[in-house]
């Protein structure tokens, strides 16, 4: 029987590797695509099995590279999803953003995904795969990071577009928001400041942080059969924040409930 493969792109960070835990469960092999080939391979020994995570260096902003990625997954078996997760922010306001980061958080927050897709379109034509792409709670409002928040914003769109042209081949594409995900980019913002994940969490009506493992469950979700007649969504994991803010429907209502 052909293996069926799933490629998560930015596997060596935090959420990459919880979604390569979680795909392992219904396929049998993940392609952990990272630039840093040595973070991606600790990543596939610490996941334990032999043969059921490979490692690959991968620039998903170089169409060459995603080409020899894409290869090396076809090569395993048949691609059955493909999980644009890869992405990064810089500049933190519009002032300080310049034009090098624009296009670099571009290129790696949108560009990418359309190169990996475009990669792997005719395998997953022939599995009726599956795409999802990581999106943020910032491409649906603002709270910073401005080049990446336009490029994450672009990323939805492109999930929409892919969903809508690519539908007739069963291909389905989805998206997931995470809000604020207790990972190690944070540790920089968390040792200037150890109560950061407190102040946040005023903010969000469950009153808690995303963690790695809430994302992976949700791709999970998107990715498998029983999300089969979803596509073209964007699936928010972010505590409640996009719903709305409780301090500020109480200061315009006035009431403690909230």
């Amino acid at each position: 029987m052909t293996k069926s493969v799933a490629i998560v792109t930015g596997a060596a960070g935090d959420i990459g590797r919880a979604i390569a835990r979680r795909l392992a469960d219904d396929h049998d092999v993940i392609l952990l695509a990272d630039i840093d080939r040595d973070a991606a391979e600790k990543v596939a020994r610490d996941l334990g099995e032999a043969g059921r995570f490979a490692a690959f260096s991968c620039d998903v902003t170089d169409a060459a590279s995603v080409a020899s990625m894409a290869a090396a997954a076809g090569a395993i078996g048949a691609v059955r999803t493909l999980v644009n997760n890869a992405g990064a922010a810089r500049a933190v306001s519009l002032h300080d953003t310049t034009q090098d980061i624009w296009r670099m958080d571009n290129a790696l927050n949108l560009e990418a995904a359309f190169l990996c897709f475009r990669a792997v379109e005719n395998m997953l034509k022939e599995t009726r795969g599956s795409v999802v792409n990581i999106a943020s709670v910032n491409g649906m409002s603002v709270f910073g990071h401005p080049a990446y928040s336009a490029a994450k914003a672009g990323l939805l769109h492109l999930t929409r577009l892919i969903a809508v042209e690519y539908g007739k081949f069963g291909i389905r594409s989805n998206a997931v928001a995470p809000g604020t995900v207790r990972t190690q980019a944070w540790e920089a913002r968390a040792a200037a400041n150890p109560q950061v994940f407190e102040e946040a969490k005023r903010w969000y009506p469950l009153q808690c942080i995303v963690n790695p493992e809430d994302v992976a469950n949700a791709v999970h979700f998107l990715a498998g059969p029983q999300a089969s007649a979803i596509s073209g969504v964007c699936l928010p994991v972010d505590c409640g924040l996009t719903a709305g803010q409780a301090e500020l429907a109480r200061t315009f209502s006035q009431s403690s409930h909230y």
